[in-house]
């Protein structure tokens, strides 16, 4: 059967880039949803975008949808009829629906029971005519963060739409959506030629789109302006600040990139340079260039969306633009430094954190009591360090540079901290406590920063969890999983041995005034949640099965864990790994709970019993020290050896014996060796 090619484009005014990226998925979401649903297949779909336009090309569709036999599934046969066998209405209500006589109904048997059911050929449609009837429902159905009416129409979208090229081998797809009809034209770039141009397939859209000044395709635009970018920076003497968020939303905002370098006063580096930085970023989506010592240079990038005849008039308009938000950003620095950070501490006990939770003060002072806990256990010296990093860390939510620009949190902090002379440690940590800011982002380099940003995320989720603010599945305001992520990185990537149910008690007891509901249940509720986060995190890394075998042993010291859970990973390369799992898993399935009783070897009638014995007495005291020193590998590599013993009992020995005292002797040898592994891990969920 000849297979066709599918294009679609939707031209419209500009819409936002932060909605692009979405509307392209779901594009291509839906599109091959309606056509599994119309039993059309393809062989290729690509999606392109720009502010001004959506397109989506679908090649290898058949012309013609393939036929196929449609069973219809009715009421229940209990439902059908009568006792007698008389069809009742529902059965004849469902045979008038399908078109046939009630004498065609045939019974089918389901999972739920007999069912009426009645089975018709089906001929297949073009699948032009299929098309027609897709794509407005398509178009209708892209959803974005925000839509519009326009004119009187009852039609939604991103913005109003101008034109729409629909075709199906070279053939218009006829269909209107509001007062836009499908058709051939599509239109060039809105100010270097704003003309219209005609299509006749995906390759001539190409061509004809870039002679027009569009590049539809974002990757080839996101490639253009790093390119253009680096280069330019190069040019200016420097090098290009990274910054791939900022390329993808730059990407989105134009549809024919050009790259020019403008400067500022060099005066304004004496601001720090993320507030520089966030300011040229966030306003003006420019890029930042740098020298070989990544110190900023007075020097932007801008990423124009035409070609023009004389640069300079675009970089002088920059440029003012700029001069003016960088000025606000000095004055906000110098106005700040008027003010102490010990007297912005005081000021946050007017600053409400969460209703239910109390200040932004009450909150410091909680976390600032864990943190110090934390230095007690984990590095005594660097106690007093770590509370005053505390105390102050909050501080610049309260400045001006904060209040303009929030991106540049605990950054101000630690700068301010800097100029009033505070110890650079713990203006390190000030900046430091919002790491990880995502997941597998930056983490504190120091000890003292990441005491202070385990206690406030901890202080942040057991708060939530104990007033009832707990995330569901759609919703999570405080953003407590990525708050649990971050404790869970810190924690394993510097190596800490605690305790988590010690800490998340510890931490619900400061908060002890404030839960409305019962300390067991949000210390259990709170500890499932990190259990939860702590599997999805680790089976990224291993497999599933070692990772939930591990942890249904323990889930107390996170450190000691991900070790039992590499061990047993690695162990699986021993060649017993699998016979021996096999068999750990058959101990476990018989004794279940266990049972507490000695073991006595007086009663021991098969000499397998015997060897077994021996055999774990002679790696029990080996085994528990290396459990002991957490040498996980070593211990599971010892406990290897009793696969011949094990097997050998199991060969033999009947375990459920008649005699209760040799049944019972049988259930504390198998015991024992059980509980032995507990120590590391559950083999009953090793797959």
């Amino acid at each position: 059967m000849t297979s066709k090619e599918l294009f679609l484009e939707i031209g419209c005014e500009e819409i936002p880039a932060g909605f692009i990226p979405r509307a392209t998925a779901e594009m291509e979401a839906r599109i091959i949803r309606e056509l599994a649903t119309a039993r059309l297949t393809y062989s290729e779909i690509k999606t392109l975008a720009t502010p001004r336009r959506l397109a989506l090309v679908v090649k290898g569709i058949p012309a013609v949808q393939p036929d196929a036999e449609i069973t219809a599934t009715g009421p229940s046969v209990k439902a059908a009829y009568t006792t007698d066998g008389t069809p009742t209405k529902a059965a004849e209500g469902f045979a008038r629906g399908q078109g046939v006589d009630v004498n065609a109904l045939q019974t089918v048997t389901t999972e739920k029971g007999e069912y009426l059911a009645v089975t018709k050929q089906e001929s297949g449609r073009p699948s032009h005519e299929l098309l027609a009837e897709i794509l407005p429902a398509l178009i209708a159905g892209i959803p974005f963060k925000k839509s519009m009416r326009w004119g009187e129409l009852d039609v939604r979208f991103a913005r109003p739409i101008h034109w729409i090229v629909a075709l199906f081998d070279g053939i218009v797809v006829p269909f209107s959506f509001g007062n836009i009809t499908s058709g051939t034209t599509s239109r060039g770039h809105r100010f270097m030629a704003n003309t219209t141009f005609a299509v006749s397939s995906f390759a001539n859209y190409l061509e004809e789109c870039e002679r027009h000044f569009v590049i539809p395709d974002p990757e080839k635009r996101k490639e253009i302006i790093r390119r253009e970018t680096h280069r330019v920076a190069i040019a200016a003497g420097g090098h290009l600040l990274p910054d791939e968020e900022l390329l993808e939303q730059v990407t989105y905002l134009v549809e024919y990139p050009s790259a020019v370098h403008g400067t500022f006063s060099p005066e304004f580096l004496k601001v720090p340079k993320e507030v520089l930085i966030t300011s040229m970023r966030n306003n003006q989506r420019y890029f930042s260039v740098v020298d070989a010592q990544e110190g900023l240079l007075p020097g932007f990038i801008t990423i124009n969306n035409t070609l023009t005849e004389d640069p300079s008039v675009v970089v002088k308009g920059n440029e003012r633009v700029l001069r003016a938000r960088l000025s606000d950003a000095r004055f906000f620095f110098e106005e700040d430094q008027k003010t102490s950070l010990n007297e912005r501490v005081e000021a946050l006990k007017k600053v409400v954190y969460q209703q239910k939770l109390g200040t932004s003060f009450e909150k410091m002072e909680r976390f600032r009591a864990l943190a110090e806990g934390l230095a007690d256990q984990l590095n005594p010296a660097v106690k007093t360090q770590t509370s005053r990093a505390a105390w102050l860390c909050k501080a610049d939510l309260v400045s001006a540079m904060v209040g303009e620009f929030p991106e540049v949190q605990g950054i101000m902090g630690r700068e301010y901290a800097l100029l009033e002379g505070e110890d650079a440690a713990v203006a390190t940590a000030i900046a430091e406590h919002y790491l990880p800011t995502q997941a597998g982002g930056k983490l504190p380099a120091s000890d003292i920063g990441a005491f202070v940003s385990i206690a406030d995320k901890l202080d942040t989720i057991c708060g939530c969890f104990g007033v009832g603010l707990i995330p569901t599945g759609a919703a999570d305001p405080y953003a407590l999983r990525r708050a649990t992520i971050g404790i869970i990185a810190i924690i394993i990537e510097r190596g800490y041995s605690l305790s988590l149910p010690a800490l998340i008690n510890s931490s619900l007891k400061l908060l002890a005034a404030k839960l409305n509901r019962p300390h067991e249940q949000v210390a259990a509720d709170v500890l499932e949640f990190f259990r939860g986060r702590y599997i999805n995190m680790l089976g990224n890394q291993f497999a599933p099965d070692a990772v939930e075998a591990a942890i249904a042993v323990g889930f107390d010291d996170l450190v000691d864990v991900r070790a039992r859970i590499a061990a047993l990973a690695e162990f699986r390369n021993h060649p017993d790994y699998v016979p021996l799992s096999v068999a750990f898993k058959r101990v476990g399935n018989i004794i279940k709970e266990g049972i507490d009783a000695p073991i006595n070897p007086s009663l021991f009638e098969d000499i397998a019993e015997g060897g077994l014995y021996e055999a774990l007495m002679a790696v029990k005291i080996s085994v528990d020290a290396k459990v002991l020193a957490g040498a996980w590998l070593d211990a599971l590599t010892e406990i290897a050896t009793l696969r011949g013993p094990v097997d050998s009992f199991f060969e033999r020995v009947m375990v459920m014996a008649e005699d209760q005292r040799v049944r019972t002797n049988r259930l504390a040898l198998l015991t024992a060796i059980a509980r032995m592994l507990s120590k590391i891990a559950d083999f009953s969920r090793i797959a």
